[in-house]
């Protein structure tokens, strides 16, 4: 099985979907679903232009992860009361470092809703949010697509060639987002209070919403 016959579009109809998983994918809270297994996909080969790819990929996250923003912002319920109350210590922490937070979740494969939520619950200015996020889903895209186009096929195929199914490729990819489900609760579950007081205790201050 060749890595491209993953996902067998036709370039028109791949960058809809590319669009539409991304965007959706990226507009569901706290449930990381692997969109940028789709775009390294379609970054093998040449069937696809790789800047439309990069692009449309960051600019379709950076939409969705803008409405994620402007709901929370809002004061919305995406997490429970005794939820935020538990974050409220890392929701200090990530609005103090502002664009710099939200520019490292957009631009690395973390559960990046983790600071979004946050930064929209205390209010952080929502245009140095979109112009941070935006640049980092630029950088993050750029990444994946380059380095899917020119290394893809060397790191990847060796494991495909004798895979005649995609079955278990895609079982794969649906335990991954499972997986990393997972390690979003489990963050939720921490004590912060009790993590940032050893290490930044001026985020446990009431008084301290700057």
């Amino acid at each position: 099985m060749d890595f491209v016959d993953l996902f067998p579009f036709a370039p028109e109809v791949g960058y809809l979907s590319l669009a539409l998983v991304n965007f959706f994918g990226s507009l569901v809270p706290f449930v990381p679903l692997p969109g940028f297994l789709l775009l390294a996909t379609m970054s093998v080969g040449d069937q696809f232009d790789l800047h439309v790819l990069a692009i449309l990929s960051a600019v379709t996250a950076t939409v969705a992860k803008q409405i994620i923003f402007y709901v929370s912002y809002g004061g919305r319920k995406i997490i429970k009361e005794e939820t935020r109350k538990r974050m409220r210590p890392f929701e200090r922490l990530v609005k103090r470092y502002g664009a710099g937070a939200a520019f490292f979740a957009a631009a690395t494969p973390i559960p990046d809703d983790l600071v979004y939520v946050p930064l929209g619950l205390a209010k952080y200015n929502p245009k140095r949010f979109f112009i941070a996020t935006l640049t980092g889903k630029f950088v993050l895209s750029y990444t994946i697509v380059f380095v899917s186009h020119y290394l893809g096929l060397s790191l990847v195929e060796p494991f495909l060639e004798n895979i005649d199914d995609a079955t278990p490729v895609y079982i794969g990819i649906i335990i991954f987002g499972a997986m990393m489900t997972s390690v979003v609760v489990l963050l939720l579950r921490l004590d912060w209070q009790r993590i940032l007081g050893k290490f930044a205790p001026w985020t446990l201050d009431e008084n301290n919403e700057d």
